[in-house]
């Protein structure tokens, strides 16, 4: 049988159904993608694109390039692809079918990328994850709020403004907002590989907030997997191609039963400063004593401070795009709400003939 291969453009914009932070959403997404054929091409767009429908990119193209080749469900990715989606950029790839969210995303004049596609049935939709967006990752950074973390009022407030950030004074689009996110131990499982450590495995593992998912982490876990020739690592929240199993709240300071229970071989960590626990204690004194600590220069010096000041580098430039994307996609709301309007109307007048 031969050999099923189909298209999932991922834009990777600021802003709504963004895949220029990539975030759970956006791994669920590309697992949706990957599961309805063989193999996943994604489509990934160059700065001057995104600039010219979207606004300014927080990641260059080539951090793009390199944070989509990280995800374990896409087998090959397109440099430079074209906003539009044709049918002469499927054929050009082979491409049985391309996939997107169901959401819809507009070039600048406000037209469908995808109408071609659609129209002669080779395209694809994948459920979108509620309740996390690129919206409110960007609300939180320039709030500079820790409220996300807690449950206490102001998380209220904080989700207040996020919900404004950019907001069309019109109305507020479905597919531009902030939405609770609710984890459940299916949505988990979903993400779990079921792989488990070998003979012969060195058992590697790593601790971080991995609180905005960038290339910086990339990169370092690319480092830590080559340290061994059969790595197996383990990970605090984290899910991509470098990592096999995942610590869910996984303790600050690593412990002697952390390490007796996993059976680890080696504790890496980067370069970036390690912050003492509560206590005052160094979180790796224990694998330090034991001699299986050893810090990995993953050769990126990006973090999430500089990611956040790129964000507030180009704040206003971030809403006002934001404004202009949601009136777009109001206006064709409205559109859609009228045809359907009509069609219901049509068929209360063929059913009063009848």
């Amino acid at each position: 049988m031969p050999l099923q291969k189909f298209l999932c453009y991922f834009w990777f914009c600021l802003f709504l159904c963004s895949y220029d932070m990539v975030h759970y959403g956006h791994s669920n997404q590309l697992r949706q993608a990957r599961a309805m054929g063989d193999y996943l091409i994604v489509g990934v767009h160059t700065d001057d694109e995104i600039s010219k429908h979207k606004g300014p990119p927080v990641f260059t193209q080539e951090e793009r390039y390199k944070m989509v080749k990280a995800i374990k469900w896409v087998d090959e990715i397109v440099e430079g692809a074209p906003y539009v989606t044709t049918l002469e950029t499927l054929d050009k790839y082979n491409c049985d079918f391309c996939v997107h969210g169901d959401d819809i995303t507009l070039t600048a004049d406000g037209k469908d990328t995808y109408e071609e596609v659609k129209k002669a049935g080779r395209y694809r939709e994948c459920k979108r994850t509620q309740g996390v967006s690129t919206t409110d990752l960007v609300g939180r950074m320039l709030l500079m709020t820790k409220a996300h973390h807690s449950n206490i009022a102001e998380e209220t407030d904080y989700r207040k403004h996020a919900d404004n950030l950019g907001k069309c004074p019109k109305g507020h689009s479905p597919w531009t907002g902030v939405s609770q996110f609710l984890q459940t131990s299916q949505k988990i499982i979903q993400f779990a590989s079921g792989k488990e450590p070998q003979p012969g495995d060195t058992i590697i593992y790593v601790a971080g907030a991995f609180d905005l998912f960038h290339v910086g982490h990339v990169d370092f876990l690319e480092r830590v997997h080559q340290i061994a020739k059969h790595p197996y690592i383990i990970a605090g929240l984290h899910f991509d191609q470098y990592v096999s199993e995942v610590v869910i709240g996984a303790p600050y300071s690593v412990t002697a039963d952390l390490l007796d229970h996993f059976k680890v071989d080696l504790v890496c960590h980067g370069m970036t400063e390690v912050v003492p626990d509560k206590d005052g204690s160094n979180p790796y004194e224990e694998p330090r004593r034991r001699g299986i600590f050893q810090l990995v220069d993953s050769g990126n010096n990006l973090t999430t401070d500089l990611i956040v000041k790129r964000i507030i580098k180009n704040r206003l430039e971030f809403e006002a795009r934001n404004q202009k994307k949601e009136a777009k996609e109001l206006a064709v709301l409205e559109v859609m709400k009228r045809k359907e309007e009509a069609a219901q109307q049509e068929i209360g007048l063929r059913n009063q003939e009848s």
